[in-house]
């Protein structure tokens, strides 16, 4: 569990920084560079994901269960990573509605992935991961709204067919990972086949 624990500081400690030390991040980009800034952050943000991976991997294997999870959770949560990879998409896909009205759909959808998988998964380790990544994304959401409203900034929507663009690929890759790839790479299947 030690190695989870020391991932998820790592890894959203450096993602907080915007949070909790705005000034003293911009002042580290102005004195080394934004682009030695980006290659030190996508180090240390790998490295951290590789020991989130490994941790979680390890301590889920003997992992005290904290409550029963009733059968019905593993659809709910199912069906609340779909609006997650949506926004997913959505963050990536410029001029959409989607971020015009959210602002930040990564985050938000950060933060109903993790929900919904707090809502299944009631063993210690899991609980750890997902509601530290819950915790993470809430503050995560405000920070940056709160940055958009002192800026002034708002995200213009184009037109319509980016919003079914970032729909589409969404849905298409929500199902290819419930049904293919969260088995493979988690070692569970969400629809239980």
């Amino acid at each position: 569990m030690s190695i989870l624990v020391l991932g998820l500081i790592l890894f959203l400690g450096v993602h907080s920084l915007r949070i909790f030390a705005g000034d003293w991040r911009q002042a580290q980009i102005a004195r080394v560079g934004e682009q030695t800034w980006k290659g030190v952050y996508s180090l240390v943000s790998a490295i951290a994901l590789g020991l989130i991976i490994l941790g979680y991997g390890m301590a889920r294997v003997d992992s005290p269960v904290l409550w029963s999870a009733p059968v019905w959770t593993r659809h709910l949560t199912a069906l609340l990573t779909l609006p997650a990879f949506i926004l997913l998409v959505a963050a990536y896909l410029p001029g959409t509605h989607i971020k015009a009205a959210v602002g930040h759909p990564m985050v938000a959808g950060v933060k109903i992935w993790a929900l919904a998988h707090l809502l299944a998964n009631s063993k210690l380790s899991a609980v750890t991961l997902f509601a530290a990544f819950l915790i993470w994304a809430v503050l995560d959401f405000i920070s940056a709204r709160r940055r958009d409203r002192a800026a002034g900034r708002v995200y213009p929507a184009r037109g319509w067919s980016r919003d079914v663009a970032a729909i589409v690929t969404g849905v298409v890759a929500w199902a290819l990972f419930a049904l293919y790839g969260h088995a493979w790479l988690i070692g569970v299947r969400p629809f239980g086949a």
